[in-house]
């Protein structure tokens, strides 16, 4: 269970690590998943990208992974709702011009499984 645990905890981190590197890559297609009242939505974006990496790293390291875990739950909490935005207004993935409505809400679906496969992975491995 120790290896499928430590795999897991890495394909997470490479994949956040990813994710932080597409903000940069599609920052406007970010952008347009937040409303229209928000300001500076592009260093939102950025800002994020680089909390992605961050996080991505700390968790990585086993003097902080515990608590990058509960970080990157917490961080997967408070961009949901950019999902939510997206979902309801029909805003496509920020790599692409359109995107099918149920996979939008689909998405969805997936951030709490996200937030379960951090906090699993980056539990102490002394803890039953």
């Amino acid at each position: 269970m120790k290896i499928a645990r430590q795999i897991g905890l890495y394909v997470f981190a490479i994949a956040l690590f990813y994710a932080g590197i597409t903000h940069f890559m599609y920052d406007h297609g970010f952008a347009r998943m937040l409303p229209s009242w928000v300001p500076l939505k592009l260093i939102i974006v950025y800002v994020t990208g680089i909390t992605e990496w961050l996080l991505a790293l700390l968790l990585v390291f086993p003097q902080t992974r515990r608590a990058a875990g509960f970080a990157t739950a917490a961080f997967l909490f408070i961009v949901w709702p950019a999902n939510f935005y997206a979902a309801i207004y029909g805003i496509p993935a920020p790599w692409s011009e359109e995107t099918n409505q149920t996979a939008l809400w689909i998405r969805l679906l997936f951030q709490p499984l996200l937030i379960w496969w951090v906090l699993a992975v980056s539990k102490d491995s002394k803890e039953v």
